[in-house]
């Protein structure tokens, strides 16, 4: 669970300082289409009408009814980042390769009687009898 909430909270900061935006298409006071793009797409329902201008009849410019508006995810960059500092120990790297990467195999007679001339001590009683224990 902590793995998948984890990458969730990752993939949505990535998202976010990439730049990742709504854009609307309107025409008039309608949304005609909408789409999730990475910076500031056209967006056209090819319906641009060109109308006469409202209060000044003599100029020539070209009023649409659409618009797109853009609505831009941002991060602050205000989130902490992690430095990883790595410094090796020069004893330490000596001990790892002479332990782990050079090792030698002794072969050792695995077969050995350490205890071949000990003999136990002597019972100085019977303890079956003792204990009145006995197998049946």
């Amino acid at each position: 669970m902590k793995k998948l909430i984890s990458i969730l909270l990752t993939t949505l900061l990535l998202l976010s300082s990439s730049g990742v935006t709504y854009a609307q298409h309107f025409c008039g006071a309608y949304e005609m289409m909408s789409k999730i793009t990475l910076g500031e797409a056209e967006l056209s329902c090819g319906m641009e009408m060109k109308t006469s201008p409202c209060e000044e009849e003599g100029q020539d410019e070209k009023h649409n009814c659409c618009d797109n508006e853009y609505t831009t995810v941002d991060v602050d960059d205000n989130f902490a980042t992690t430095s990883f500092d790595f410094q090796l120990n020069p004893v330490f790297v000596i001990a790892f390769v002479s332990v782990f990467v050079m090792q030698e195999t002794d072969n050792y007679n695995e077969n050995i009687d350490f205890y071949k001339d000990y003999s136990p001590p002597p019972l100085g009683e019977d303890l079956q009898v003792l204990y009145d224990t006995f197998l049946i």
